[in-house]
């Protein structure tokens, strides 16, 4: 049974610039299509440089203002009534979620408890901007005082396969350590952020303290990367994207955290536990219809149980159900747009040349559907050097590769510019500990895949990025040290 639309999604969204929703200076707007029936939901406003420029103002005199003189404890209290407000209207939120991004509700209502779970974990770092005084071994008449200070106004860019959960990344550590935000959302997928954004607001979080500011990369993303009034970026996305990114803070040196791409190898041994390797392996590319940047794409199979698994594999994905994320059991959605949809395409053609595909591959609908809706596809007896075992395809695409010993395939997993994930499946505790740190990651799992906690965090390594997301080291991104020396003699 399909569930009705939320009394949010209609007419026209505006810009959350220093607590008021206003119009963008250009006054153009950014049609919301639903991915699942290419349906129009509503629009958005359509930012530009002059609406950055005043969302940035915004933020530094809230960052200067009261906003500076708020507690730790006042903080905490905030981020807590943040908690409520977002808790008493999840089940519209993750509605919301679905329609604008095609995640299925079965998923966007599981994020539910680890949103929870998220805000608390940053209600509890309030204190992490703190002083210590520090008794001077080499002076006796002297002693510091070593503080960690809010950064000042953050930008943050979010994509499109998850800005519900995404959006707390940039919000919850700007609360907790007492900076200021913009946040950009993906052109593609912005209602949640908005809502979410009013409903902040409706907590009480000060004006100018959180703004929000909905358009393209180009037309947004960028100006607010090379804002010199911006003293940090937070930025998930694409390698390129990244580089552009890197470049446009040189002009006043502002700190960078960035989440990027992944091809991440999920390594599966002939005594791994198979009723749970192959729905593990399975869903750890499928999930959100492969739109996943730890998605563990390239599943290195031991030689001596590759066929079974691959056929295990291929029966497995044609139990997946694919639809609209409304309908009871669906457990994957829509690709987020027709672009999407192209690439994803275009990566299969390539991989049905070099690669033998032994399931999935299909559009379905045909090329008249109306909805963005590919196939749990399986590519078997690959190779590492294959373009889709090389490039981060963003879709529901697994590519099998055959190995042999535990030194192999450690040389293969590792043979990627990537670094962000990779699994393991094993009955064997010492191969357990050796591979999974050998594989050069920012998180592993074994025995399981996407399993994250908002306390413990992850990051990526190589082409992947740097900076990571959760734990107290995030929380800490947000603040710079600062020394004050006393002559007390």
């Amino acid at each position: 049974m399909t569930t009705s639309t939320p009394a949010f999604i209609q007419g026209s969204k505006k810009l959350l610039i220093d607590g008021q929703w206003v119009d963008s200076a250009s006054g153009q707007t950014i049609d919301a299509v639903n991915p699942a029936n290419g349906e129009l939901l509503c629009r958005i406003a359509r930012g530009n440089s002059d609406d950055v420029d005043r969302a940035v103002a915004a933020a530094r005199r809230a960052f200067e203002g009261p906003w500076s003189h708020y507690t730790p404890h006042e903080r905490r209290k905030l981020l807590l009534r943040v908690h409520d407000v977002i808790m008493d209207n999840f089940e519209d939120l993750a509605l919301i979620e679905t329609l604008d991004m095609g995640a299925p509700l079965a998923r966007t209502r599981g994020y539910k408890e680890w949103l929870s779970q998220l805000l608390q974990f940053y209600a509890s770092q309030t204190g992490s901007a703190t002083v210590a005084a520090t008794p001077m071994s080499i002076a006796p008449n002297f002693t510091a005082l070593k503080h960690l200070v809010p950064v000042g106004v953050v930008g943050g860019i979010i994509p499109w396969n998850g800005p519900l959960m995404g959006m707390w990344w940039i919000y919850g550590p700007a609360l907790a350590t007492g900076c200021t935000a913009v946040l950009k959302p993906a052109e593609d997928a912005s209602l949640t952020t908005i809502r979410v954004s009013e409903l902040m607001m409706e907590a009480g979080v000060p004006e100018g303290v959180i703004n929000l500011i909905t358009g393209y990369g180009a037309e947004v993303g960028q100006p607010l990367a090379e804002h010199h009034g911006v003293d940090r970026i937070a930025f998930t996305g694409s390698v390129v994207t990244a580089q552009s990114i890197v470049r446009a803070s040189a002009g006043n040196l502002k700190r960078l955290q960035l989440e990027l791409g992944g091809k991440s190898p999920d390594i599966v041994f002939a005594d791994a536990d198979l009723e749970k390797a192959v729905p593990g392996a399975g869903m750890g590319v499928f999930t959100n219809t492969g739109q996943v940047c730890v998605a563990g794409t390239r599943i290195l199979v031991q030689r001596e149980i590759h066929d079974e698994f691959v056929k295990r594999l291929a029966d497995f994905s044609r139990t997946v159900k694919i639809g609209d994320g409304r309908e009871e059991g669906v457990q994957i959605g829509p690709l987020i747009s027709e672009r999407q949809l192209d690439r994803v395409m275009h990566y299969v053609e390539l991989g049905s040349r070099d690669a033998e595909l032994v399931a999935g591959g299909q559009r379905l609908g045909g090329d008249h559907a109306k909805g963005y809706f590919v196939e749990p596809t399986v590519f078997a007896n690959a190779h590492n050097n294959m373009t889709i075992a090389r490039e981060e395809i963003f879709g529901p695409v697994a590519t099998v590769i055959p190995f042999d010993t535990e030194a192999e395939v450690l040389e293969l997993a590792n043979d990627t510019p990537y670094g962000l994930a990779g699994g393991l499946w094993t009955e064997n505790l010492g191969r357990a500990h050796r591979v999974s740190q050998g594989i050069r990651s920012g998180t592993v799992w074994v025995n399981c895949y996407g399993v994250i906690d908002p306390a413990v965090g992850f990051g990526g390594t190589k082409m992947s990025g740097y900076g990571g997301k959760g734990g107290k080291e995030h929380v800490e991104s947000f603040l710079y040290p600062k020394a004050t020396y006393f002559n007390i003699g």
